[in-house]
């Protein structure tokens, strides 16, 4: 049965950005192997606590100018990934204090509720405890 394995996010430098995804965030390396004779690794991270078997995070350093030039704007402005959490408000915490940036304050909605942060690069995210 076909699953979504992997979603590539296009990084300036791989540590910077295992820096705030794992530093900030809290996320998982899952993987992160040199790739010989490419000057490139193999980053994967996901975030923590999810399962084994959930898509991971490719990390891809941008190779060309037309791939630098959608760093931090894959989505065109939009929000482009949706961090789901069963605690809202300890996870909103801990970012904060981690120094992530908000872009939209915590809102309750008939499905949840939300906040936007904006990663070190400028992609939208949400925080979302949905409800059950």
């Amino acid at each position: 049965m076909p699953h979504l394995a992997h979603i590539t996010l296009l990084v300036r430098d791989y540590d910077e950005a295992l820096a705030f995804y794992i530093g900030k965030l809290g996320f998982t390396l899952v993987e992160d192997t040199p790739i010989p004779g490419q000057d490139k690794r193999w980053v994967t991270i996901r975030p923590a606590h999810a399962p084994d078997a959930a898509a991971t995070i490719l990390l891809a350093r941008a190779a060309t100018p037309e791939q630098a030039e959608a760093i931090g704007n894959q989505a065109g402005g939009r929000v482009f990934l949706f961090l789901s959490t069963d605690d809202f408000d300890r996870d909103h915490a801990r970012f904060s204090q981690a120094g992530v940036e908000w872009v939209r304050p915590p809102a309750v909605h008939d499905y949840g509720k939300v906040a936007v942060f904006r990663d070190l690069y400028g992609n939208l995210w949400d925080l979302i405890e949905h409800r059950r």
